[in-house]
């Protein structure tokens, strides 16, 4: 079986390959690019990159579902052809950038980084251990942004990163994986108490609050630095993680409709407080009418009118102008993608993306302990909800979020966290799938020890009984008389003696016929 399931993870990864220089090849016809090194360097590497991810899983998972990593192999691959195609295009413009040399570095370090987990977590029950800690370091690394000066932490107005020279750190992409390790340890641990203990308020009965301390503590400390950086996309999606484990965990629906209360009355509080909100939600409602304003609705609007164009089977790759919509490689990546693939093509790639969250589900369905289930379930839930939350952005669904897609959109950093993340799947899938152990054999007493044996007398038991008074004293059986046992006791005989004349438990010693004590 785990031959079977490599051999078909090798296959479809093979697959993934031949689509992506299939892409790379079409997007160079389509805009008039010479065939160049840069093309079979890209294939090159991509081949030499998910080889070595699946030499990996081979080695240190061979149980793992094999439909995962060739789903992240085609999303990743993608997400290069379609910068690299916006970088083609900027080029033609006279203003060249090079996302996708840069994204290509990134797949390296985060098939590397996916490498690294696999081999570092032998068991995922291990991450248990440092639930506490995770959560520690999911807050600090929320917060390290909000108390650097601006010039390090802001772009675009949000202080979320962490600039070094050339290298930017986005720490919310890490925080959100340790966030639901933390979670996870905690339900586990705190289960029972959720389900049980508590008092009632306002007829809804709620945790005890030392129980419910530590958990909501942790999330009120990310959403609170997040709402001050104005990520409130990545708020909102930690928040989404957390109500649904917390749901998940204990069975209550109360908690999803206090959780859509809460969510309500903070959406109204956020539109009040921060003026980009209001900017975003006026966008959302009518992006025509903003369009010519400063940060108003020219980019959903561009993004709009890219999905239009492209209907239902797209223009074809390379043969769109996916590049007049603003950061089209980051957080409008779909919208590219639709444009060119049109909304078959859209619709293929969110399949994707729900095969790699079914198969996420379904490990955590199998696994056999709670911790595991807590944690796939969790991981898998936030990858679909990160990509709902963006798609539903270019979509005119939701309002904008910043929030960028997992393995399309150009970032390193979300690329190593989800690299991570994905590892951390395909452990737990390792695990459910791993067949059982099998039950040791019984051990076999040895023969001195299987005829020593400690019974009781039959009249011992008699006299136990109700009603044993009424009954008449059993009759004595004569035993007779062997060598080696002159008075008649049976005492070495290999059965047991029935009758002792002291009504104690007595040990009994077998031997051979014949010999004597």
């Amino acid at each position: 079986m785990p031959t079977q399931r490599r051999g078909a993870e090798l296959a479809l990864t093979a697959f993934a390959a031949v689509l992506f220089a299939a892409a790379t090849a079409l997007v160079d016809a389509a805009q008039c690019h010479p065939a160049s090194v840069d093309v079979v360097g890209y294939g090159a590497g991509f081949v030499v990159v998910f080889t070595g991810a699946h030499t990996a899983v081979r080695r240190w998972a061979p149980h793992a579902d094999p439909l995962i990593l060739p789903c992240v192999a085609l999303l990743n691959g993608l997400g290069v052809v379609m910068i690299r195609r916006l970088d083609l295009a900027h080029a033609a413009a006279g203003q060249p950038t090079e996302d996708a040399s840069r994204q290509a570095l990134w797949t390296v370090l985060g098939a590397g980084a996916f490498v690294a987990v696999l081999a570092a977590v032998r068991d995922h029950r291990r991450l248990a251990r440092f639930g506490y800690t995770a959560g520690l370091v999911a807050v600090v690394a929320t917060a390290v942004p909000a108390l650097l000066p601006s010039g390090v932490s802001e772009v675009n107005g949000a202080k979320v990163w962490i600039r070094l020279g050339p290298v930017s750190v986005e720490p919310g992409e890490f925080a959100k994986i340790l966030l639901v390790v933390f979670a996870a340890a905690f339900l586990v641990r705190k289960r029972e108490l959720f389900a049980t203990a508590g008092r009632r308020i306002a007829g809804v009965e709620l945790p005890r609050p030392r129980d419910l301390g530590p958990i909501a503590i942790a999330t009120a400390a990310c959403l609170g630095m997040l709402t001050f950086e104005k990520e409130l996309g990545a708020a909102l999606l930690f928040f989404g993680i957390i109500l649904v484990m917390v749901y998940t965990a204990t069975g209550k629906a109360v908690w999803i409709g206090l959780g859509g209360t809460l969510f309500a009355g903070g959406s109204v509080l956020a539109c009040t407080l921060f003026t980009h909100v209001r900017q975003r939600v006026a966008n959302w409602i009518d992006p025509l009418a903003t369009y010519d304003l400063p940060g108003g609705g020219y980019q959903l609007a561009q993004g709009l009118f890219g999905l239009g164009t492209g209907g239902l089977t797209g223009t074809g790759l390379g043969a769109g102008r996916p590049e007049a919509v603003p950061e089209a490689s980051t957080d409008f990546i779909t919208a590219a993608i639709g444009e060119e693939l049109g909304l078959t093509g859209l619709a293929a790639v969110l399949v994707v993306y729900l095969l790699i969250a079914l198969r996420g589900l379904r490990a955590a369905l199998t696994v056999r302990e709670p911790f595991g289930k807590l944690l796939a379930g969790g991981l898998a839930f936030a990858l679909v909800l990160q990509i709902f939350v963006v798609v539903g952005g270019v979509t005119k669904l939701i309002p904008e979020t910043g929030l960028t897609a997992p393995f399309l959109s150009a970032g390193g950093s979300s690329l190593l966290a989800n690299y991570g993340l994905v590892a951390v799947l395909v452990r737990v899938s390792d695990a459910a799938n791993r067949p059982a152990a099998p039950d040791a054999a019984p051990v076999r007493t040895p023969v001195a020890e299987e005829l020593t044996r400690l019974v009781r007398p039959v009249v011992a038991k008699l006299a136990a009984l109700p009603g044993a008074d009424a009954l008449p004293p059993p009759p004595a059986r004569p035993v007779p008389a062997i060598p080696g046992d002159p008075l008649g006791l049976g005492l070495f005989r290999g059965g047991p003696c029935d009758l002792v004349p002291s009504g104690r438990p007595t040990r009994v010693f077998g031997t051979h016929p014949g010999r004597t004590p």
